[in-house]
């Protein structure tokens, strides 16, 4: 309808059960929050209805059957299904595993076309969604399959900014999953992503150790000393501000993160559970390295509070704010990069 040069947000739903569509829905009950982005929810009019009601949320929302119509001062509803689908608010279902999988595909085609700027991602049940056709341990795979580039997760807030090495894989795996050119290639992404993405010219990362206390000279594991530490060093020798590796519990409990610009965990829980600690419900869930930029809230699905009226919209709120950010730092960096003069 109007033209505007406001971002554009996708947004997938999430499970249909879950309270993705409750804290879309707060998130954009303040109605300055259209002042700078145009929201895309990726599903039906009947299903975020159904939602409202639940919720006894009052708010417009503008149907559509293509981007093309998109109304740059309302919630748009793209409605990629017409039939009526089953909720069962709190529970874990097929049906509602499957309807968020295809929202989710459809936020991601438009994604890709360049037909909505950023993707913002309500939470899935990484159980309910798999299928012939969605076979990823989350999110995070799925992008990096669907998209160009190396993904890192990255878990952060203003202060903080934690990516793993390891991401989804048992934690029996982890050690021989720990390579010098897996290390290389993270702190390589995050590197870049420090800044392209949030304008760090000259960004600082720390390396956790792998075992307690960075393995006490082999006492507690060899990993540390024979495959980090020399990949490190390694890595120092291309200039890169690079350092480690920290044992974890130290590193948080003395604040040491503080000093550095991003921190690289070796595996899921080591990074997440000190962030989560620390985040306060405020933290979000950014995809680094690849062509296209997604955020998501840093919760999961709520089944035991949805339709309650009781989540707190503060993550998905600050994972909205974080896309656009990044989506300007972005497009800034190219500015800025593309037309540099050559050196004589």
């Amino acid at each position: 309808m109007d033209k505007s040069d406001k971002i554009i947000v996708g947004i997938s739903i999430g499970d249909l059960n879950g309270i993705g569509i409750e804290v879309i829905l707060k998130t954009f009950e303040d109605k300055r929050m259209l002042d700078f982005c145009t929201p895309v929810l990726f599903g039906a009019t009947k299903v975020i209805s159904y939602h409202k009601k639940a919720l006894n949320l009052e708010m417009p929302v503008h149907g559509i059957s293509s981007v093309n119509q998109i109304n740059h001062n309302k919630i748009n509803v793209l409605n990629i299904w017409k039939e009526e689908v089953s909720i069962d608010l709190g529970q874990s279902t097929k049906i509602s595993g499957e309807y968020a999988a295809k929202s989710l595909a459809s936020a991601m085609e438009h994604l890709k076309e360049d037909k909505i700027d950023v993707l913002l991602t309500a939470p899935i049940n990484k159980d309910n969604i798999q299928s012939e056709t969605f076979n990823f341990p989350g999110h995070t795979e799925y992008l990096e399959a669907n998209l160009d580039g190396e993904s890192l997760m990255i878990l952060m807030t203003d202060k903080l900014r934690i990516g793993l090495i390891t991401g989804h894989i048992p934690i029996s795996k982890v050690a021989e999953a720990i390579t010098p050119e897996l290390i290389k290639t993270k702190v390589e992404v995050m590197h870049v992503s420090l800044k392209k993405d949030f304008g760090i010219s000259k960004p600082k990362i720390a390396v956790l150790g792998l075992n307690p206390h960075c393995g006490d000279k082999g006492v507690i594991g060899k990993e540390d000393d024979e495959i980090i530490t020399p990949t490190i060093n390694e890595i120092k020798k291309t200039g890169k501000l690079v350092f480690g590796p920290y044992a974890a519990d130290g590193f948080f409990g003395s604040e040491t993160y503080k000093q550095f610009d991003g921190v690289l965990a070796t595996y899921h829980d080591q990074g997440l559970a000190p962030f989560k600690a620390l985040s306060f419900g405020n933290g979000v869930n950014f995809t680094a390295g690849l062509n296209k930029i997604r955020t998501s809230p840093d919760h999961g699905t709520g089944f035991d509070i949805a339709g309650k009226n009781l989540a707190n919209s503060s993550s998905f709120k600050e994972a909205l704010f974080a896309a656009i950010q990044i989506f300007r730092n972005r497009n800034e960096h190219v500015e800025l990069t593309q037309n540099v003069l050559p050196i004589k």
